[in-house]
């Protein structure tokens, strides 16, 4: 079997002031990185829409020189347009970076024809592999199955991170790989990591991955050695936790203040994001409590 690629979205550290702490997040790199897991830097769970340009690049910088080929790098190099996504794209690509995701283009309605044009105009611009990524409750665009075959054809182009949410659009993907062999399917739900190894998916990037990172490289791990069951016993646990925590307000938002409450130097996300109360605060401390992640 292949390896199987665990890699977590990686939350980005903010001091009191707003201001990024880069010592924090690459605290947070030697975390992921004991567990196992592979790095999505400047992804929805790093707070990749509140960030500069500048900032992009210089946390990839970091995350790549703290990593030291330890595991493998991605960043989310998505912004609403092509051209302000090729420049991202050719900066981070200097930096050592193992593939590029590129989130579809939001705010702006695409058409198919659009977003082909889009990722292909970006998939020349560099020659770090591009991964493209769906997400379409937060973009509103959403990258069709006929659209992902056409693009899977770039050369440059080399897998789709899924984070529609169900199985039809995982599935979807799934067969366009099957019949590929240069071509990975990366799942984004964390309730579904399993099923899409056992359809075969190259690995999962994962938010949920900053609260239990040993848990989630335990389903893609035993998965990979054979161990079914054990890799079905960890996600049975994941799902779990999704369902409690992600029951309490927006994914991402849980998950940063669930690692906050675990370490204080993550630091909140910046504004407009989640205003902390001390009643949601006893209610994400309860269900770490009852995951025994000690708080």
């Amino acid at each position: 079997m292949k390896e199987l690629l665990p890699f977590v979205a990686l939350v980005t550290c903010f001091d009191e002031n707003e201001a990024i702490d880069y010592a924090a997040v690459r605290k947070q790199v030697r975390r992921q990185v004991a567990a196992g897991n592979n790095i999505l830097a400047c992804g929805t769970n790093g707070d990749f829409t509140s960030l500069t340009f500048a900032e992009k690049v210089r946390i990839c910088a970091e995350v790549v020189e703290e990593v030291a080929g330890k595991v493998k790098v991605f960043v989310n190099a998505g912004t609403p347009s092509s051209y302000e996504t090729v420049m991202l794209c050719k900066e981070v690509a200097t930096l050592g970076v193992d593939g590029i995701a590129v989130i579809t283009p939001y705010f702006i309605g695409c058409t198919q024809e659009g977003l082909y044009a889009h990722y292909s105009r970006v998939a020349d611009s560099v020659d770090k592999p591009i991964y493209l990524y769906d997400i379409p409750a937060r973009t509103q665009n959403h990258i069709e199955p006929e659209t992902c075959a056409r693009l899977a054809d770039h050369p440059n182009i080399l897998g789709i991170k899924d984070s529609g949410g169900g199985k039809e659009s995982l599935d979807a993907y799934l067969e366009i790989a099957r019949g590929r062999d240069d071509f990975d399917v990366f799942s984004g739900p964390d309730s579904l990591i399993h099923y899409a190894l056992s359809q075969g998916a190259g690995g999962c990037i994962s938010g949920l991955g900053n609260v239990m990172p040993d848990t989630l490289n335990a389903i893609c791990k035993s998965y990979e050695k054979g161990d079914v069951e054990g890799s079905l016993r960890h996600q049975e646990l994941f799902t779990q936790l999704r369902v409690d925590l992600y029951g309490l307000g927006f994914a991402p938002a849980m998950v940063k203040r669930a690692l906050y409450l675990l370490d204080s130097s993550v630091g909140a996300s910046r504004q407009p994001a989640l205003i902390p109360t001390p009643e949601l605060d006893e209610k994400i401390k309860a269900v770490l409590n009852k995951f025994e992640i000690e708080v």
